[in-house]
């Protein structure tokens, strides 16, 4: 009988002369290429191999960039069905630059709906350039919490119903539903989540920004990290916060915007504003 020292040494050298052939697909598309993955690995749970909508690679990237829309873009950038690119995983994954984009929008007029689409590729920049110079910032607060309440308040650890998409509240668990899902969700749906985070329900922020790095596809900590330093307001001269009728402006109809289904947000900004915010000066209603 090999000791356990002998029988270690033979294990270790057999993998290392083991040869395992790389992996090799035979799909053309990414539905099919869902299928083989799951007979690959049949312990999936059924999210974890249903294919993202969004496609890899500098060919998609490229057909993507060839249907952008800058024009329309500057007119309805803030609705969830809007002419928005789909670009951030292909730039923050360096498959295609912010000049090319730029650049792209530039070739196809000069208006100021074009500009407003230049100004947007900005943000990325500044929110690099703001980290650069203050690389705390990426896990610290930049300042005090402009709330009425010290950090302390905060919750360290994101709740599980949040995690879960289950909180109650219908707006918000369909956006965390196509987060978890897609592992994208538009800009405007990333401010009603971390608003909701933070001021609903009490938790740092850092809490939601892990919660996003994790899951979104064009996850870029410089952007993301203080987009939700300025929500919580340690980067901003006050919290961002909405209310119902914000969402039902700005959704679709796949976005159960029903009163009932969404008491907690179901109020004027007046009213919402004294109550997350009951140590401020209160809000007189307009």
């Amino acid at each position: 009988m090999l000791k356990a020292r002998d029988k270690s040494r033979a294990l270790q050298k057999q993998d290392v002369s083991a040869e395992k052939p790389p992996l090799e697909f035979e799909s053309s598309t990414h539905d099919s290429l869902a299928r083989e993955v799951k007979e690959l690995a049949p312990w999936f749970s059924e999210a974890d191999y249903t294919p993202s909508p969004h496609r890899g690679g500098k060919r998609a990237a490229e057909e993507r960039l060839a249907e952008i829309k800058p024009e329309s873009y500057g007119v309805n950038r803030n609705h969830l069905e809007g002419d928005v690119t789909r670009l951030s995983p292909y730039i923050s994954r360096g498959v295609i630059s912010l000049t090319d984009v730029r650049d792209k929008a530039v070739a196809s007029g000069c208006s100021r709906n074009i500009e407003k689409f230049v100004q947007q590729l900005a943000w990325r920049e500044y929110w690099q350039g703001v980290l650069s110079h203050n690389p705390d910032w990426i896990w610290e607060d930049a300042e005090d919490y402009k709330t009425g309440y010290s950090a302390d308040f905060y919750q360290d650890e994101l709740p599980k119903d949040i995690q879960n998409a289950q909180t109650g509240v219908a707006a918000i668990d369909h956006f965390l539903r196509q987060l978890l899902r897609e592992g994208w969700i538009h800009n405007h749906a990333r401010l009603y989540v971390a608003g909701y985070i933070c001021h609903w329900r009490h938790v740092k922020w850092q809490a939601g920004a892990r919660l996003f790095l994790n899951q979104l596809l064009d996850a870029d900590p410089a952007s993301n990290n203080l987009s939700w330093q300025w929500v919580a307001s340690t980067f901003s001269h006050k919290p961002y916060f909405f209310n119902l009728e914000n969402i039902q402006k700005f959704s679709g109809d796949d976005v159960d915007t029903r009163p009932e289904t969404n008491v907690p947000i179901d109020a004027s900004y007046d009213t919402l504003h004294n109550r997350l915010f009951p140590n401020l000066d209160p809000r007189k209603p307009s």
